[in-house]
């Protein structure tokens, strides 16, 4: 069975800030993004980036996924960034503003000409309406390109649209970065929930994530990194069924049947597949946790 890495939570933590940096190897995400970009003021830039490359380097963030969200290319610290997000030990560069496939090859260029390994890979934010528009050639663009990150609120801001509680604004935006993800076997993350307090909202909006095939859901705060755990994590009831249907399938093979069923319902490859997708998101879970 496929090993599946384990993105249910993915926490941005500001690259300034040191003291957050320690704090979060502690924190139960699945991942964490040390962020260069957003987070932090014009004449912190350089500063931050010393602190999450030793962050990076330290390695004492466990089994956890390690991301830095580097600066735009255009910027002027975007190339620096790169450069040594190359060699830090992270496993992966998250890239603002990427709307077009040349963009992932200037930043492949550069990893490459900085001595990246093979294993780093690229995230691409996905933020912008010509994002949208250009997805499917994004998601092709590079053997390195390992995941979306959808960027809501950029892309709520562009589009001159609303947040509102089912997202009906977005949802276009978000079935396309979907759509072109999947076709490329790219991982994708759903976009951060601004409101900090409102865990019933945040709530139903990972749920809503997790309905639409997001792997999971990038945080902007350690309080939401539980209940978005708990929400892209298969349920008991959902291990037990598939456990079920595996082990049907198997028995079926065994005795050269061509036809399952498991309480009622006719299983078919797809259900298998869907069925061993879960238990192994559930056993890297569960060794991600016992790091």
């Amino acid at each position: 069975m496929k090993t599946v890495r384990p993105r249910r939570s993915v926490l941005y933590m500001p690259g300034a800030n040191t003291r957050a940096l320690e704090k979060a190897q502690t924190l139960p995400a699945d991942a964490l993004i040390f962020d260069l970009e957003d987070a932090v003021a014009p004449d912190a830039k350089e500063t931050a980036r010393a602190n999450v490359v030793a962050a990076a380097r330290s390695k004492a963030y466990g089994k956890r996924e390690i991301v830095i969200r580097c600066n735009g290319l255009a910027t002027p610290w975007g190339k620096a960034d790169v450069a040594a997000i190359a060699t830090s030990g992270a496993d992966a560069i998250l890239v603002p503003k990427v709307e077009s496939a040349a963009d992932v090859a200037a930043v492949v260029a550069l990893l490459d000409a900085a001595g990246a390994p093979a294993s780093m890979a690229v995230w691409a934010m996905v933020e912008t309406p010509r994002a949208i528009l250009r997805a499917e050639e994004i998601a092709g663009a590079h053997p390195r390109l390992a995941l979306f990150v959808m960027g809501t609120n950029d892309l709520v801001k562009d589009m001159r649209a609303r947040h509102t509680p089912m997202r009906l604004p977005m949802i276009a935006a978000l079935g396309i970065g979907m759509l072109a993800a999947r076709a490329h076997g790219l991982t994708i993350l759903d976009g951060v929930y601004n409101d900090i307090q409102d865990t019933a909202g945040f709530r139903a909006v990972c749920q809503q994530g997790l309905e639409m095939g997001f792997d999971g859901k990038t945080l902007i705060h350690p309080s939401q990194v539980e209940p978005c755990n708990e929400v892209f994590a298969p349920s008991p009831a959902e291990l037990e069924m598939a456990g079920k249907i595996v082990a049907a399938f198997k028995t079926a093979e065994a005795e050269g049947k061509g036809v399952v069923t498991v309480d009622g319902r006719m299983i078919e490859n797809l259900h298998v597949e869907q069925a061993e997708r879960a238990l192994s998101l559930a056993a890297a879970i569960k060794e991600l946790q016992a790091a």
